[in-house]
């Protein structure tokens, strides 16, 4: 946590591998990801991340079901697997309901729920959520919480959460850390 422009995103770019780091090494899994190859990082990036951004980052001209089918498609998950994947993650953000309405028809918690099954349905290993609450209302961050808190126990996710609020902490991280200036 840390307050605006203080390098929360920043750090949250490097673990992604959008960024490099311009000091030390970042170790997932045991492996320096600021030693992969552009192949490499597309894989790692494909394989074991998940993305859940404070404007959503979803496409108002697809339906929401689409919105979270993209990045299969793109990764080649043959359509049944779609199907599967979204009937298994639908019903526990409880989105059913919207999948075929799309993200202008939408709140902004329900936008952040299929936000989040976009970045579940490709089986990450770490969850990463920048400001994933600063831009909803307290019903709707605290139901996004409980459901961050959900997900991680049923789905065994590393969450790494950016914010600069402090009740976001309390009610979700295991541990925290502070950046200040970078730092």
């Amino acid at each position: 946590m840390g307050e605006s422009g203080s390098g929360k995103t920043t750090l949250l770019n490097i673990i992604a591998t959008l960024d490099k780091a311009t000091e030390g090494t970042v170790l997932i899994g045991g492996k320096n990801i600021s030693s992969l190859n552009n192949s490499q990082i597309a894989s790692f990036r494909r394989e074991k991340l998940g993305f859940v951004f404070q404007d959503f980052n979803l496409l108002d001209s697809f339906s929401n079901r689409d919105n979270i089918y993209l990045p299969l498609v793109l990764s080649g998950v043959k359509p049944r697997e779609l199907n599967e994947r979204v009937g298994e993650i639908a019903p526990i953000l409880k989105i059913s309901e919207i999948l075929d309405k799309f993200p202008y028809q939408v709140s902004g918690g329900q936008k952040q729920r299929v936000a989040i099954a976009r970045a579940l349905a490709i089986q990450p290993k770490i969850l990463l959520c920048d400001e994933a609450t600063s831009a909803l209302d307290p019903q709707s961050t605290k139901s996004i919480l409980e459901l961050l808190l959900r997900i991680r126990d049923e789905f065994n996710l590393t969450i790494i959460l950016i914010t600069h609020q402090m009740e976001v902490v309390k009610a979700i991280c295991d541990r925290a850390g502070v950046i200040e200036n970078g730092e």
